[in-house]
């Protein structure tokens, strides 16, 4: 009878509640999400043909009403006539975060209405502000609900969601206290992982059940790691899916949350200026949301690089017209696939994504290297449990360290020593202990953070 009525209720929030509430907040989620119901099984031909035709709706407008554009393209002496298919992108310059701090209001279509301020930090603390309206929203949150449907997951299952943005930490408000009760969703702050919080969110899991978890990969290791020392199984909770995004899913995070909920761990790409870029499918291929956007992987130039081949992901977002997102430079690196996906959708696949530029280390002699590349000398070191490093030049870097009884001072010769070898230089690495590693300013945890990288223009090959 339980089951019943659950299924009952998933229904009602479904097909009822869920579109009244987004008509009443004025996006249109539920139309596009029958779209994107339909978009993705097209074949290839067709779904290329979509996203032209959406292209050139999104390039006439913004030359038409917004300022920014319009001056561009008289410069360049083009038109919109001069913009036909996806290859004719190349012919804009790319769209960068210092491009929007120097012309925001410039970058709002004239025809703008119901638009929002957002914003996004940065390891260097330098936060990127821009608009996005109703449309925008609207396609993140049916592109999400798409993705989360191919794990069979429903508006409406119970979720909890481990999210450290300031914006959902400051507007609990009655009314969305409400919706979020009826929607059967609690928000929990990524800011406050001690482990009195982690006691509090754990048990009220098993006391209300949980068919769903959403959010930052190193929140919820975290929470799944206090479990194994409280001794609690997690596994019985009813937890059918774990998804997660915001930060690179790194591989030992992936295992210890599969292991504790006994579970999926599913991976999402995008961000709030980007928008909801990618998605994991049940047959492990990470899907573009293709039929609203085109992504580029571009090499240090700028250029298009080729499948298989590691670049900047540039995205451009139809479903940006109050403020167009085009060819805008994510910051992230990753590389396209030219294969098609097993499960039969026809949207694309990103073969790779390899974190922030940021999370890359500029060597002494200007090559790009993987952070990994300098985590693997501190995994292998006994008494290591946490560590964050932060590349402050390119031959100075900042190491924070908790350790356990079982470190020896005598390691630190070892990690410079494996460091310089590494690095194929002299480097100073200072190094700090501390008792606990706290989270970045936007609840989010990062073990390798360049401030060199950031600002690094030219995109070497990764050895």
């Amino acid at each position: 009878m339980a089951g019943f009525y659950e299924r009952a209720y998933v229904s009602l929030i479904r097909r009822a509640v869920f579109p009244l509430h987004e008509r009443l907040k004025g996006h249109s989620t539920t139309r596009m999400l029958r779209e994107m119901e339909n978009d993705q099984w097209m074949d290839v031909a067709q779904l290329r043909q979509l996203q032209n035709q959406r292209l050139r709706q999104l390039l006439k407008h913004a030359f038409t009403t917004v300022k920014y554009y319009r001056e561009l393209v008289r410069d360049l002496g083009l038109s919109a006539n001069d913009f036909q298919s996806e290859a004719d992108l190349e012919k804009l310059p790319l769209l960068d975060k210092k491009i929007i701090r120097s012309n925001i209001d410039n970058l709002k279509s004239s025809d703008a209405k119901g638009i929002q301020p957002f914003s996004t930090g940065g390891s260097t603390g330098v936060p990127l502000t821009f608009y996005l309206g109703p449309t925008r929203i609207s396609s993140d949150v049916a592109a999400r609900c798409r993705a989360e449907g191919w794990w069979g997951s429903r508006i409406g299952d119970r979720e909890y969601v481990l999210w450290g943005s300031p914006l959902e930490l400051t507007k609990q408000d009655r009314f969305r206290e409400m919706r979020d009760w009826v929607l059967r969703t609690r928000l929990m702050s990524a800011f406050e992982v001690n482990p009195g919080t982690m006691d509090r969110y754990l048990d009220e899991m098993k006391r209300t059940g949980c068919r769903r978890i959403f959010g930052y990969p190193s929140s919820i290791a975290l929470l799944c790691e206090h479990a194994h020392r409280q001794g609690r199984d997690l596994s019985r909770l009813g937890v059918r899916t774990v998804f997660v995004t915001a930060e690179y899913l790194w591989d030992h995070w992936r295992q210890v949350i599969a292991q504790t909920f006994g579970c999926p761990v599913v991976n999402g790409y995008g961000g709030r200026d980007s928008g909801f870029v990618a998605h994991e499918c049940p047959h492990g291929g990470m899907h573009i949301t293709a039929d609203r956007m085109i992504v580029e992987i571009v090499g240090d130039k700028g250029q298009r690089v080729c499948p298989g081949e590691l670049g900047e992901i540039v995205v451009t977002h139809f479903d940006t017209p109050e403020m167009p997102f085009i060819r805008y430079r994510t910051g992230d690196m990753g590389a396209l696939s030219s294969e098609l996906c097993r499960c039969g959708r026809t949207l694309p696949l990103l073969e790779r994504i390899e974190g922030r530029k940021s999370d890359f280390i500029v060597a002494p002699d200007g090559r790009l290297m993987h952070g990994l590349s300098l985590i693997y000398v501190l995994r292998k070191i006994a008494g290591i449990e946490q560590f964050r490093i932060t590349q402050k030049a390119v031959d100075d870097f900042q190491l924070e360290l908790v350790t356990g009884s079982d470190f020896a001072r005598s390691s630190e010769a070892i990690i410079r020593s494996e460091f310089e070898q590494r690095l194929r230089a002299a480097v100073n690495v200072r190094i700090q202990y501390s008792s606990t590693m706290p989270a970045s300013k936007n609840g989010k945890f990062r073990y390798v953070i360049s401030e060199v990288a950031e600002q690094h223009t030219e995109i070497a090959r990764v050895n």
